[in-house]
């Protein structure tokens, strides 16, 4: 992700074409290590091509990807019977933390002028 980071960082400091060198030199300036295997594979994968299109055509695949949103479905075809007690128990936890902290129960306020 590193290099990938550091090829994008290239390319929007106006290096349309970064070299290996280029990554490896930038990597450096921070103290990140290298690794010419990733640095060459992604110079293979992008050469000739532009990199807004390659962002755009990203963009569209990660939009056809589910994220989130199967757990509730889940609960519902199985009735939902195993999280009522769940959440009636989440409450009640609550509710004890809420009287713990409670400055009342200290016998002072932090906000009395005495």
């Amino acid at each position: 992700m590193k290099v990938i980071g550091a090829y994008l960082l290239l390319v929007l400091g106006g290096n349309t074409t970064p070299t290996a060198e280029d990554i490896k030199e930038l990597l450096g300036s921070v103290g990140a290590e290298a690794d010419d295997a990733r640095i060459q594979l992604l110079l293979s994968q992008v050469k000739d091509k532009d990199i807004t299109e390659l962002i755009a055509s990203g963009r569209e695949k990660l939009a056809a990807v589910p994220s989130g949103g199967g757990a509730p479905m889940a609960v519902a075809a199985s009735g939902g019977g195993a999280s009522a007690p769940a959440a009636a128990e989440a409450k009640k936890e609550e509710k004890v933390e809420d009287k713990e902290e409670s400055d009342e129960e200290m016998g002072f306020s932090l906000f009395d002028d005495e």
